[in-house]
Formats: structure tokens, sequence, C-alpha cells
């Protein structure tokens, strides 16, 4: 599963990013709007710091032959933040899924792959999933990839702060974890049964000579990626997933894959199958023309009525502000997704999209879409301090306080700028 990437595995970088953000294209194809210019050049700043090094042009050379610096900068860029049964639905069709394999306990094993897998929050839940439906541990293999050394680390040593446990319901700690203070560490023979290892997606040669995978995790990667490396990631899970098999998806994806996928379920649209629709099948369908106060014509037909007017990227966020304002959820959340698909992720969406969710009690979505916020704009000092409180809720002194700061230093340095 290791795949060596010694040299970049892009060659066409975009002409506007400076060196760095060049580098991080061709190594992991990162779009460095997704993070932020300012995450990159502080990345670039602790690194020579560490290193010894004074002039950047002389450390990036080194990048480019130093295997292991490599490694630690894209670990400095990329943050893995995840949770266990983060997006719950996602472990329910597992479930169902893992409840063929108990009814045959003949057929194969169950093939699942986690990537990126951070810090082994997502893999080790897939495996208490299925764990809890009935499988014994020889009817599956779980395989964990992630491009960040530190992160494989964190999780070859499954030990989580109560930041890795935001679910409502947390009967699954109590079963599986050892509870020690602030820490919690995972049984090891649930660590056993995931297979951890380095590897990039990006890579033409990754898992090339694996057998197909029944189901797929690839789970809010694809929203920091180039066009280009879009399509080859999605290249990659199409190689590698079986004929019948499921790929679960950010929810935020499914309308950027530009191959015939479709949702498994009408209540998840994020866990996907092949199939004879086209990504199409996802787009947000037009918004219901609203009443007007002129009244259309006795026997007049449907076809006569006025059509909505095409609103800009920044008409439908003011749009969805006001629906939001309003009390009309629903109708905010899809004018949201409108204006993603008019102009791509943005803070301000995803900022907006997590007061909403957060708004319907779905707290997993509104942390996820927050955390998404700060990774547009790193200096987002609102989706902090949601943060915080939402950590302050669930009892996490810590992680509020340390969201606090955060929020603090943003404003301080708005402040002085």
């Amino acid at each position: 599963m290791h795949a060596d990437v010694t040299h970049p595995v892009a060659t066409n970088p975009t002409s506007a990013c400076s060196p760095a953000e060049a580098l991080l294209e061709c190594w992991i194809g990162l779009d460095a709007h997704t993070v932020g210019s300012t995450a990159i050049a502080r990345a670039v700043r602790v690194r020579m710091g560490a290193c010894g090094e004074t002039d950047e042009a002389t450390f990036l050379a080194r990048l480019t032959r130093d295997d292991a610096e490599r490694d630690r900068f894209i670990d400095e860029v990329v943050v893995p933040e995840s949770w266990f049964f983060r997006d719950p639905q996602i472990f329910d069709v597992l479930r169902q899924r893992a409840a063929t394999f108990v009814a045959s306990p003949d057929q194969a094993p169950l093939r699942v792959l986690s990537a990126p897998c951070a810090a082994g929050e997502e893999p080790y839940s897939v495996a208490l999933t299925l764990l809890e439906a009935g499988l014994s541990a020889d009817q599956f293999r779980i395989d964990a990839v992630d491009v960040s050394h530190a992160a494989l680390g964190r999780a070859a040593a499954a030990n989580y702060s109560a930041n890795a446990f935001r679910s409502a319901d947390l009967t699954f700690r109590d079963r599986w974890f050892r509870v020690q203070g602030a820490a919690a560490e995972l049984d090891a023979s649930v660590r056993t049964l995931v297979h951890f290892s380095w590897g990039n997606l990006l890579d033409e040669s990754f898992a090339a000579d694996s057998r197909p995978y029944d189901v797929i995790f690839c789970r809010n990667l694809l929203i920091y990626l180039t066009a280009a490396a879009r399509t080859r990631v999605e290249q990659t899970l199409d190689r590698l997933l079986a004929p019948n098999g499921l790929l679960m998806l950010g929810a935020a994806e499914p309308p950027i894959l530009k191959g015939s996928w479709t949702p498994v379920s009408g209540n998840t649209a994020f866990a996907l199958q092949r199939g004879g629709q086209a990504t199409a099948r996802f787009t947000v369908p037009p918004p219901v023309p609203r009443p007007t106060n002129a009244t259309a014509p006795r026997g007049s037909d449907a076809s006569d009525a006025v059509e909505p007017k095409s609103l800009s990227p920044d008409e439908l966020l003011h749009e969805a502000h006001e629906l939001a304002n309003a009390g009309r959820h629903a109708e905010a959340m899809e004018a949201c997704r409108r204006q993603q698909q008019a102009a791509g992720p943005s803070a301000a969406v995803f900022f907006l999209m997590g007061m909403l969710h957060q708004a319907a009690a779905d707290l997993d979505r509104a942390e996820a879409s927050f955390h998404k916020a700060l990774y547009m704009d790193p200096a987002h000092d609102e989706a902090f301090v949601s943060l915080a409180v939402m950590a302050m809720q669930r009892g996490d002194d810590q992680m509020a306080d340390h969201y606090r700061q955060s929020a603090a230093r943003v404003r301080s340095r708005r402040g002085a700028s």
C-alpha cells in the first residue's frame, strides 16, 4: 500500500502559485486557496526555523531532494480533522452492507479502504461498526492510508482527547476505550484490525496490486484539491472500487465528481455507488418561484408562470442570509448549495451552513462546516467562536479555550494591521 513518491506527482502547477504552493500542488494536489496562502507561508517559516535554513529558496530546493523534510513540511500544512462516527448516517449504510456478510459468512472478507485516514478515527469507527454488526475479525479487512506521517503516528498510538468524541451517543467509548483522565485509549483488539500505511492517492501506482475494495471512505479530501487532482483521485477511486462497491464522500463532495455515481439512498446523498446517471443527479434542483403580488390569469397554463431570475453568487449568498434570518432554514441551505455550485466553496457559505446545521441540532455537520470555513479562511474568527461554544456545550473546556484563544489571536492580528 505504501507509495514512495520521491518526485512530484503532477507537473502543471497553477502559474499564480507561490513556489511553496506549487510544490504542494505537485505533491498532494492541494489547492492553496482552500487552506490559505498565510497558512502555507507560516508552515514554510516553521520548517525553515526547525531545520536552520535562513533562505526560503534554499529551503524549498532542499524539499525537492530531502524526502523526510518534505514529509515534515506536508505534515505542517495538512491538519487532519476528524472524530469518531462523524456523520452517523454513513455508518448506518455500512452497517446495512455488513448485514449481507453476516448472512453469508462463507463469502470473501469485506474489504474497506479509508484514505485519507487522518489520526485513525474513521477506520477505527469502521472496525467498531463491523464488529457491532456481528462480523468476526476474519470477515473483514480495513486498510487506512494518509500522506501525513504525524497523523499515522497518532493513529497507531490510538490515544484520543475529548475532541475525538463528539457524537451524542458515546456508549461505544465505554465499551471499547480505556479512559485515563482527559485521554481515552482504544482497546488493542480493535487497533490490530486496521492496517495503516503511508500513501498518496495522486500517485498512479497507489495500491496498484490491491484487490478491489467493497467500501471506500474518501471524505473531505476532494474539496481541498485542484480540479486536475480531483480528476486523478476520482480515477483512482473508480479503479479501486469493486463493481458493486460503495464510495463514501464528504457531504459537499458528490456535486464535484465527473463520473457516473448515484446515491445509495435518499437519506445519505454522499454514500454513492456506480449508476447510469452522471453527476447531474446531484445537482441541486432549481428553486421554487416565490409567490408574487401579481396573480396569474384564470385558465393560464403553468408554462406562463414567471421564471425565477438567475442570481449571481453574491446575490445567492445574500438570499441565503435573508432566508436564514427569516427562519426558513431548508430554503437557506438550498441557497447555500446553489451558491457553491455557482462560485465554488467559500468560507462564508460554509460558516452559514454551520449555523444552519447548528440551528437544526445537527451538531456533527455544524462542526464539520465550521472547520471547512477555517480551512478556506484560517482567520475566520466567528468560526473559532462557534467551535468554542460547541466544545463548551459538550464539556470539553480545554478545546473550548483553545478555540477562544485562536479567535483572540485572529482579532489581535486584525487590529494591529
